[in-house]
């Protein structure tokens, strides 16, 4: 065999063992490419975070992880994009479990109304023990919860009339989340609840056949709401947090290092996306205004009555999340607002 033969043999064998561990030879150097998808804008603080959260996982891997962020629910609507990851075919997601719900009812507790009272107190929560056991509740789907990204306070906006008390709200044809207890909740205050995917709601906005949905005003104004609704009231009534989601397909191809990066870097993003919502959340309002939207508040006595019209629907709920795990919740709600004057 001449030398020029079995540099060639030598070449070939080596392209063979790549194939034969699915990489091409570009692939090899270029690592795990990963797909991220979300239904916000570009210029929403999630969108903001997970981009830096993508550089981030590059910068701590050299390179070897790579993660390629889809907005604005180009991958699809979250509860197709959910399905995706569960299956594998996407590798990482981050927007509302609201679509699995029906089946992890532990997180219809986000939807009760009223169950926060402030940001800082949805953070705390959140990052503790109860956390981090809600996140770990959907590893039999096939998903790996990194952290819960970030959230806000949801208020109502609508294109026929200022609402200003629990009857201005009775008929209004509204969107809420695919939740069973958003549905019943809305329902509860007078209103027609339509459960939607997100991706669909400026549409049906705009050719009238929702009257109105709720949603963080950061969310309204970077959705472009004020084109097909006038107005808004704050009313603060449910957060809702978003968790960044990783599929197991994805997460075990990865070795342990870079697993660790791929955690920190979540984290990071975590802060970086809960400041930069509050921060855009205090200027967004003015803008909505500017764009012609008329902005009014929920008066406290009409809160308290919206309260009473949805605690049935509480008390029944309490038993579809678990009882058990409703006391832990409220029980760590107690904690932290003992810490508070």
């Amino acid at each position: 065999m001449t030398l020029i033969q079995r540099r060639s043999l030598v070449a070939g064998l080596a392209f063979a063992t790549l194939c034969l561990l699915g990489l091409a030879p570009a692939q090899a150097q270029e690592g795990k490419r990963a797909r991220l998808g979300h239904s916000f804008a570009d210029s929403h603080p999630r969108a903001i975070a997970m981009k830096q959260f993508a550089a981030d996982v590059a910068k701590a891997t050299d390179g070897k992880v790579q993660i390629d962020v889809y907005s604005s629910a180009t991958l699809g609507s979250e509860d197709k994009m959910l399905i995706a990851v569960q299956s594998g075919t996407q590798d990482l997601y981050m927007g509302a479990l609201s679509p699995i719900a029906a089946r992890k009812k532990a997180l219809q507790i986000f939807d009760f109304p009223f169950l926060f009272a402030s940001d800082a107190e949805a953070a705390h929560v959140l990052d503790g023990p109860i956390g981090r056991q809600m996140l770990d509740g959907i590893a039999d789907m096939k998903m790996r919860g990194l952290v819960w990204a970030g959230g806000a306070f949801r208020n109502m906006s609508n294109s026929k009339r200022p609402l200003a008390s629990l009857a201005d709200m009775k008929g209004l044809r509204v969107r809420v989340m695919q939740s069973p207890m958003a549905l019943a909740s809305f329902n509860a205050m007078g209103m027609n609840a339509v459960p939607m995917a997100f991706s669909e709601v400026y549409p049906a906005l705009e050719i009238k056949a929702l009257d109105g949905y709720e949603h963080p005003v950061v969310d309204m104004y970077a959705n472009k709401m004020y084109e097909v609704q006038k107005y808004l009231t704050i009313t603060n009534h449910v957060y809702t947090p978003v968790a960044l989601i990783a599929s197991d397909k994805w997460w075990s191809s990865l070795t342990s290092a870079q697993q660790q990066a791929v955690q920190q870097s979540a984290e990071k993003a975590r802060t970086l996306q809960r400041s930069e919502e509050l921060r855009q959340a205090g200027e967004v309002v003015a803008q909505l205004k500017s764009h012609g939207m008329q902005v009014g508040e929920m008066p406290p006595a009409e809160l308290e009555k919206i309260r009473a019209a949805v605690q049935p629907v509480i008390d029944k709920n309490q038993a579809t999340v678990g009882q058990e795990f409703a006391q832990s919740f409220y029980a760590a709600l107690a904690s932290y607002r003992k810490t508070k004057p």
